[in-house]
């Protein structure tokens, strides 16, 4: 949360499903009307390999992670987007990840469904998880939003 003086700050979880960028499209025009900064969250694991480590010394995982999300900034806000966006991608679960990015947040924005979402649920198991473990308030845009 933020102190007398600071500007507030809105956390959105992107993941590139269409629910998250509407989560990202709310939280720009949050932070547009409120004067907040925003920060666009995005998780990143290596794959699991199966029975065996698998190494992937070539790969920049997190440099791929980070150039995925600007783009994803840049075509759901526009380029440049009105409102100014840091872009941040952290190593880890998303959920963990999300509630952990928030707790110096004023507000969590997630979208209702991520990648792994099964068709029919409510809640995806990342927006179930901020819900319930955030210790922000956290806002669930679901797609059009």
């Amino acid at each position: 949360m933020t102190s007398e003086g600071d500007r507030p700050l809105i956390v959105v979880g992107v993941d590139g499903s269409e629910a998250s960028r509407s989560a990202l499209r709310w939280a720009a025009r949050q932070a547009a009307l409120t004067g907040a900064e925003l920060r666009a969250v995005q998780a990143w694991h290596l794959p699991i390999g199966y029975g065996m480590p698998v190494a992937y010394p070539d790969v920049d995982v997190e440099a791929h992670a980070i150039a995925g999300l600007k783009r994803i900034i840049d075509e759901t806000l526009g380029d440049p987007p009105d409102v100014a966006v840091s872009p941040v991608v952290v190593e880890g679960h998303p959920a963990e990840v999300l509630t952990e990015m928030a707790t110096r947040a004023d507000l969590l924005v997630v979208g209702s469904h991520g990648r792994g979402a099964f068709a029919g649920m409510l809640l995806g198991s990342v927006s179930q998880h901020c819900v319930q473990h955030a210790t922000c308030p956290v806002l669930v845009a679901r797609t059009g939003a």
